[in-house]
């Protein structure tokens, strides 16, 4: 089964959930369309009892994504959408990529628990050179050795796809035009394991990685936002408002 919104795609078989980002034209730039599609297609995975793996790619071969949509007044917050940051996702998480990388792009990478990436995929981060940082990519420290995380940060220079492979942040390199597929293979094997256990691993080795302020930032905000929709809130809420003891149930 396929879902279509005009930015991103969320198509469920053979329990893996593939997530497109769909602007092949734009490169697959992140504007306010992909934001909200890429939160609303983690929210569906993490309610999903079906779907076990996700893979995410994007539309087209030229660039998983070039980065923030340069039409975009407010930079975007990679908090929102990203898994792991505002929303939690225990499942694993492949990222399938081809192309230019490109900017806070990485940071959904990085945020994945694998990769398959083809032999034209290039990363760059350019925000030194450009004037702002939304501060997530640091966490790719935690990732790959410190001297290369901080040569892709500072000087914002591409860096090709087999020396991210030799540091470890891509799993596998294939050739163009392969990477949906040999990902979504990977998915459906991983499909079969425990998932019990698959995600234990994944808590465990979320709770070991070193994270950047901004995902430190995420977690909490992720505490307080759940706080905020729970039902014992609105209970405290309209205690305060009738004046009588407020009975929690927490839920």
């Amino acid at each position: 089964m396929q879902d279509e919104t005009n930015a991103v795609t969320y198509e469920s078989q053979d329990g893996v959930a593939t997530i497109t980002i769909n602007r092949p034209k734009q490169m697959n730039a992140i504007d306010g369309a992909v934001e909200e599609g890429l939160a609303q297609a983690w929210r569906r995975f993490n309610a999903s009892e079906q779907d076990r793996v996700a893979v995410l790619t994007g539309a087209g071969d030229r660039a998983f994504s070039s980065g923030r949509d340069r039409d975009m007044t407010e930079p975007p917050d990679y908090r929102r959408f990203t898994p792991g940051g505002v929303i939690q996702v225990d499942k694993p998480i492949i990222a399938a990529v081809s192309g230019w990388v490109v900017g806070g792009s990485i940071v959904l990478v990085q945020m994945a628990d694998l990769c398959i990436a083809t032999e034209n995929t290039r990363f760059v981060f350019p925000e030194a050179k450009l004037g702002f940082g939304g501060g997530f990519i640091a966490s790719i420290a935690g990732r790959i050795p410190h001297k290369i995380a901080m040569e892709l940060m500072l000087l914002g220079e591409e860096i090709g796809v087999q020396r991210m492979y030799e540091v470890g942040f891509v799993n596998r390199i294939v050739p163009a035009g392969e990477h949906l597929a040999v990902a979504q293979d990977m998915a459906r094997r991983l499909a079969r394991n425990s998932t019990l256990v698959i995600q234990m691993f994944k808590r465990f080795t979320a709770a070991v990685l070193p994270k950047s302020p901004v995902e430190a930032s995420s977690v909490a905000l992720r505490e307080i936002e759940a706080m905020a929709a729970s039902a014992d809130f609105h209970e405290g809420v309209a205690a305060i408002r009738e004046k009588r003891a407020p009975i929690f149930q927490g839920k």
